[in-house]
């Protein structure tokens, strides 16, 4: 029989227990979210469970869904591709983007093996060259030939639930004598462009120099020469400006892009990253990458807050995409996207891209996803980083 109209309406779930962090309001506390129709319907402490499933949270952290801002998950077609679902909801991640794994050339393939079969939510960046990563790592060797700039202006409007801006790669070993120009045609399509950095050249102030509000750079806090500091020991004055403008900065770990010391030197000049990613793929998934929350635990190393790092996987990568009106947020009526993480409160040992090491007294291990309502327990709780004799706790059980 219907309710009655003074009868409330049933959750579907209720998460209960956990200690909720919440990025816009900047504050951890404890309490129950529930579920309705795959959006969030309530937080609060100890709601009434109105005959919902529950998921007994205790223990954990609650955070809006994790948001991996680079990965690469076109698996089947490119040499570096990693399954969707394991780069996301195997780690408590929610939504993945794929940055620049496919151009134009291959978008209907990557969207039918890719997007529409991911139990993950699939976003992507479409790399300036036509033929994306399918045909190596040099793609924007060849010339202008490597751009068919009005195919990938009609992906992105006629796709813009899924294409959210556009990759381009800027750095030696990618662009032979292409120089700037990949870059000035990513501009010239009025979507926002993540760009990778790496060995000059381009010199990166160059690239800085043409790169507007909500532009991206990752790979940031790289330690390879130049990059941030130039080879000095101030901050270069170009990315002060490209800050001052609005432009990001997204710390993409990668295989060769994370350095500790970098990332500490930007910290003590008043430089924070702006988003966390970790430029996911099948040759550092088992290190020294690993995953998101293995990748949150470096920055919480590194002294970052909990909310600020939070923060810096959900709200601000949902602004980035320009969904943050139902992602990255607790706000009743969201989506009902949630990661639960184990904060384990033992000495991990964990490693850079430099092979350097930090020691984190508490590091975040994936427990599940709640993904539009629905419970997906992580694949396994990884490792952060090595500890010594850490344990192996089983995730929650949920009941009805």
């Amino acid at each position: 029989m219907p309710d009655s109209p003074s009868s409330p309406r049933p959750w579907d779930l209720l998460v209960r227990g956990g200690l909720i962090v919440d990025p816009e309001q900047g504050r951890a506390t404890p309490g129950d979210i529930a579920v309705t129709d795959g959006r969030i319907a309530a937080l609060g402490p100890e709601l009434d469970p109105r005959g919902a499933e529950i998921y007994h949270a205790e223990g954990l952290l609650v955070t809006p869904g994790l948001i991996d801002l680079h990965t690469h998950v076109y698996e089947e077609a490119t040499s570096l591709g990693l399954a969707a679902d394991r780069a996301g909801l195997d780690n408590a991640v929610t939504t993945v983007v794929d940055a620049g794994s496919c151009g134009s050339d291959h978008w209907e393939d990557f969207s039918r093996a890719v997007v529409v079969p991911a139990a993950t939510r699939v976003l992507a960046w479409l790399n300036i060259s036509r033929h994306g990563l399918v045909h190596g790592t040099r793609e924007l060797a060849g010339g202008p030939g490597d751009i068919d700039l009005d195919a990938t202006a009609g992906l992105l409007a006629r796709h813009s639930d899924t294409l959210r801006g556009v990759k381009v790669r800027m750095s030696r070993s990618v662009l032979g004598d292409s120089g700037l120009a990949p870059l000035r045609a990513a501009t010239s399509l009025g979507v926002p462009v993540m760009v990778h950095v790496g060995n000059a050249p381009p010199d990166f102030g160059d690239v800085l120099d043409l790169l507007r509000e909500g532009d991206v750079v990752t790979h940031a806090f790289h330690g390879k020469r130049g990059g941030l500091f130039g080879g000095t020991s101030e901050v270069i004055p170009q990315a002060r400006a490209a800050l001052e403008r609005g432009v990001r900065l997204d710390v993409g770990h990668g295989s060769a892009s994370f350095s500790f010391a970098t990332a500490e030197a930007a910290l003590r000049a008043g430089v924070r990253p702006h988003t966390v990613s970790t430029d996911l793929h099948r040759r550092n998934v088992d290190g020294p990458v690993h995953g998101l929350p293995a990748t949150l635990s470096k920055l919480l190393a590194l002294g970052l807050p909990l909310t600020e790092v939070v923060r810096a996987a959900t709200l601000h990568p949902a602004q980035v995409l320009g969904l943050a009106d139902g992602l990255g947020t607790l706000r009743v009526g969201a989506v009902a996207d949630l990661s639960l993480l184990r904060p384990d409160r033992a000495p991990h040992l964990l490693t850079d891209a430099e092979g350097e090491q930090r020691q984190a007294e508490t590091a975040l291990l994936p427990v599940a996803a709640v993904r539009a309502g629905r419970v997906y327990p992580a694949a396994r709780e990884e490792q952060a980083g090595t500890p010594p004799g850490g344990p192996s706790a089983a995730a929650p059980s949920t009941s009805a």
